[in-house]
């Protein structure tokens, strides 16, 4: 089986460093056409769903989470309150460094590792095996996706390439 590691880390920042390819192309689509980048950022594909800033947001959180909790860590906690694409940007970057920093010996051999915390105010735990692959990694490709569907739903011309992102 390949390592934990191999499974989560570098797999979220090729996703992640897609999203940010996707990301420069609606900024710089939306700054060419004089686009105001504030009705992209309030877009939704359906009403009751996050909105496409969040669903970046929730992208980020969802790695960040994943590659800490993997590695023994409190995830750190970062505001959701990016009002442009540059921060969006920003934000994205940001996680991929901070899993940069997170070195295979943290996360190889949690499979089995309890991994507990608290969402929406109830406890949670999971094996971490479960937790990346029935948890996390879903959530986290689920925004991803909806984020991309966002862009291409508003015009921004974007393909399967730059979701993947560079190899």
């Amino acid at each position: 089986m390949a390592s934990m590691y191999k499974v989560s880390i570098p797999v979220y920042i090729r996703r992640l460093n897609g999203l940010a390819i996707c990301l420069k192309k609606a900024h710089d689509q939306y700054a060419e056409k004089k686009f105001d980048e504030s009705s992209l950022m309030g877009q939704r594909m359906f009403p009751d769903m996050f909105t496409f800033a969040k669903q970046v947001q929730a992208a980020t959180d969802h790695a960040r989470a994943s590659g800490a909790r993997l590695a023994g860590m409190e995830p750190p906690t970062v505001e959701a309150n990016e009002k442009t694409l540059a921060e969006l940007i920003a934000r994205v970057d940001s996680t991929v460094a901070f899993l940069g920093t997170i070195k295979p010996e943290q996360v190889d051999g949690s499979e089995d590792k309890t991994i507990a915390f608290k969402m929406r105010g109830n406890d949670v735990s999971y094996k971490g095996l479960d937790f990346l692959l029935n948890s996390n990694m879903p959530n986290f490709y689920f925004h991803m996706t909806t984020a991309y569907n966002i862009l291409r739903t508003n015009g921004v011309e974007v393909g399967k390439r730059d979701f993947m992102g560079p190899a």
